[in-house]
């Protein structure tokens, strides 16, 4: 037998093999759909807190009896993150060690009612970061990323607006414009009154606003005044093209914010975000009525009877839910679907103090609800990254999935130990433990934040 015939020889039997190969490979993957996979038991449940960029992040890991098998979820509540951690840990740990880990739904359900008392942000946001963690654990489990689990993709990535400020006018623009560069379509803007504590956006100037005492002060009308000035400078300096959103924060009465709503018609805006309060919902009805301006709403909710008479009477036209807030992804994409009955389409809460966790999940429920609307983005510093591997990734203002098992994210545990709570509060958030201080008209009346 010549050389050449030799060859020919080895080469056949290397392209037999490699075909018996993948062969072997497609047949146990068969053979595993078809058998199915063991339930795993939820065997520890733990907490990792941490503030890699000053704010308080909640992570839930939960941990099966299956080897290398465990999930992470989101449980952030920044503002009272300490009692979180007993809810997960003396509450929900107790109840689910030695239950399945692949009923996700009876899980959910379990959590919520053994509370007897519910609807509140410290068991929703507990709640949260099981839910989460069970859909992570059921991605790996399967192999796909959790987007797949719920359907597939309805798009490739989800549209994303920034956060824009300034103190005066010229300063908001310029930072509109770097948003505008790097390929953002939507932007927030929010302007700064002078010697006032408005929200998004620092007041020009150091000196406090003349008041009958020593906290913060904000005045609505003065508020109102130049945030319109600030539309009518935003259209002119960036045109047309560029979609404008922005945050009231439920800090003006609600005649005001009536009036507001029809105010800001003219400058066509993608939405105005919170114009009334949780408590105040039946002025929407009245806003409706009267003019055309998209309203988001929804960051505060926790309850279903909060959301539910919004989208169901069509008053809103986003929303805007915080998804820990409300329970994690398990009610929040049951939220979704009732808004695409209803014509409202979501905008998920997505600040700093969101995880890269809950930034995953809401980049899955922004790739599989066919009412997505746009999704809030904040980026993540490198502290946020030597902690969470693998965060979800923004391209021209199009925020990514991550296409690996389960939301595709590691938490680096001793990373997160060099970053504790309260170690990068500032000033007053510091001293009251990462929550929110006062603040009050020029008379001493508290305002709502």
């Amino acid at each position: 037998m010549n050389r050449r015939s030799i060859m020919k020889l080895m080469t056949s039997a290397a392209a037999t093999a490699a075909v018996a190969k993948k062969e072997a490979k497609a047949q146990e993957t068969v053979a595993r759909a078809t058998r199915g996979m063991p339930s795993p038991k939820i065997r520890d449940i733990q907490v990792i807190a941490c503030a890699p960029a000053g704010l308080r992040l909640i992570v839930v890991k939960v941990i099966t009896d299956q080897p290398g098998l465990y999930g992470y979820g989101c449980a952030t509540y920044t503002q009272r993150a300490d009692l979180v951690v007993p809810a997960v840990e003396k509450y929900l740990k107790p109840l689910l060690v030695g239950r399945p880990a692949d009923r996700i739904e009876d899980t959910w359900h379990m959590c919520y009612n053994s509370s007897y008392w519910r609807n509140g942000p410290v068991l929703n946001n507990a709640i949260s970061g099981v839910d989460q963690a069970l859909w992570d654990i059921k991605g790996r489990q399967c192999g796909v990323p959790v987007y797949q689990l719920l359907g597939g993709k309805c798009r490739e990535a989800a549209d994303c607006y920034g956060h824009a400020s300034g103190g005066e006018i010229p300063e908001l623009i310029e930072n509109a414009r770097s948003y505008m560069a790097k390929g953002f379509r939507h932007v927030r803007v929010q302007i700064g009154v002078g010697g006032m504590a408005g929200y998004g956006s620092r007041g020009a100037g150091n000196a406090k606003a003349e008041s009958l005492h020593s906290d913060p002060v904000y005045e609505p009308a003065v508020y109102i005044r130049r945030t319109l000035k600030m539309f009518e400078a935003c259209r002119k300096e960036l045109g047309e093209e560029i979609e404008l959103c922005h945050d009231v924060h439920e800090r003006v009465t609600t005649t005001q914010a009536l009036q507001f709503c029809k105010d800001v018609e003219q400058f066509k805006l993608f939405f105005f975000e919170d114009p009334f309060s949780p408590e105040d919902i039946a002025w929407f009805r009245l806003t409706r009525q009267q003019c055309a301006t998209p309203i988001a709403m929804g960051e505060l909710f926790n309850s279903p009877h909060e959301w539910s008479p919004l989208i169901s009477e069509r008053l809103i036209d986003y929303i805007r839910v915080h998804v820990s807030q409300a329970g994690g992804l398990s009610p929040c994409r049951k939220m979704a679907a009732v808004g695409e009955a209803f014509g409202v389409r979501t905008a998920w809460h997505g600040p700093g103090d969101v995880s890269p966790i809950g930034h995953a999940a809401n980049v899955a429920l922004d790739l599989v609800c066919w009412n997505f609307g746009i999704q809030e983005y904040s980026g993540f510093s490198d502290n946020t990254q030597e902690v969470f591997s693998n965060c979800p990734v923004l391209k021209n203002g199009y925020v990514y999935a991550n296409e690996a098992p389960g939301w595709g994210i590691e938490v680096n545990e001793a990373a997160a130990k060099k970053f504790p709570f309260g170690a990068g509060d500032p000033g007053e958030r510091g001293r009251l433990n990462g929550g929110w201080g006062v603040i009050r008209r020029r008379d001493g009346t508290v305002i709502k934040q």
